[in-house]
């Protein structure tokens, strides 16, 4: 236990103690780290609403939330809180379909549009999957086909999120785990070092890589020499307990207080995502893993 967390219990006393919402006021943090957590696990495994994500976000003393919609941008209006990455389209139709092309521009320009006026900086964006003939309006291409349909596609919306002052980032997802919302099978940017790749050919300041730290784990591993060796082209860190996607304490694999070290160690200015599912009760989970990370 670090002493800032035992600071923390002692002053409100073992008896009193459920959850830091309990002390109705901002957690001081070291801040070195800049953590945002993610709304869609707290609105699917817990319930919350989006308010209730922005509350507790302010209380737990974070930098903002991520994963917002555009429609839900204005939610954080005069908070104090940043949307670290704004969703857009989802993973399953992306761009390495030219047939999605209409669709997925149409979303992302809207979305960067808004992420920029907002004066947020970064906006999801997918590889999507490689056979998608078991989706509605589903289609099959080859790795080479999609790879260059990604380059084309986003070097275009690069150029729009230039001139909105906003960064795409380009999320790696495990096709390894055939479970919902734990792995992605069929994803195409499956891993990093090829995703990379693809933001290299695409050479926008405005293009980045999401180092996802449980998908990365699941299909590379090797997390902190990854980290070093693409430490230019990461927009953006989201992390969870692997295996399973849960809390990121000490129940599971990834190291996540030397992962905080190796992003101090090569400057990462970003932000750090919490994007895991809670199995236990989530303001206590997210008291400790952001303390974990709170280097």
């Amino acid at each position: 236990m670090t002493p800032s967390r035992r600071n923390f219990l002692t002053g409100l006393g073992a008896a009193a103690f459920t959850s830091p919402v309990l002390a109705q006021e901002s957690i001081a943090r070291n801040g070195r780290i800049k953590q945002v957590i993610a709304a869609w696990p707290f609105i699917v495994a817990a319930k919350w609403t989006p308010q209730d994500v922005i509350k507790h976000a302010k209380q737990l003393g974070v930098a903002g939330i991520e994963l917002f919609s555009a429609e839900q941008l204005p939610l954080l209006k005069d908070t104090g809180l940043v949307c670290a990455a704004t969703k857009s389209h989802n993973f399953e139709r992306g761009m390495n379909n030219k047939g999605h092309h209409p669709e997925v521009f149409a979303i992302l320009e809207k979305t960067i549009a808004a992420t920029g006026a907002a004066g947020f900086p970064n906006v999801m964006t997918f590889t999507g999957l490689l056979d998608t003939t078991h989706h509605e309006n589903g289609s099959c291409v080859s790795v080479e086909e999609g790879t260059k349909n990604c380059i084309e596609g986003f070097k275009k919306m690069a150029a729009v999120a230039e001139k909105h002052k906003v960064t795409l980032v380009l999320e790696p997802l495990n096709s390894k785990v055939d479970e919902k919302m734990k792995g992605h099978p069929g994803y195409q940017g499956d891993h990093i070092d090829n995703c990379v790749e693809i933001v290299k050919a695409v050479s926008s300041p405005a293009f980045k890589v999401l180092f996802d730290a449980y998908h990365v784990q699941i299909m590379d591993g090797d997390l902190i020499r990854r980290i070093e060796h693409h430490h230019e082209f990461i927009g953006h860190v989201q992390i969870a307990g692997n295996p399973g996607r849960g809390e990121i304490g000490d129940n599971q694999e990834i190291n996540y207080r030397g992962l905080m070290k190796a992003l101090l160690k090569i400057n990462y200015s970003g932000y750090v995502g919490h994007e895991w599912i809670p199995t236990g009760d989530p303001l206590k989970g997210l008291e400790e893993a952001i303390s974990i990370c709170d280097i």
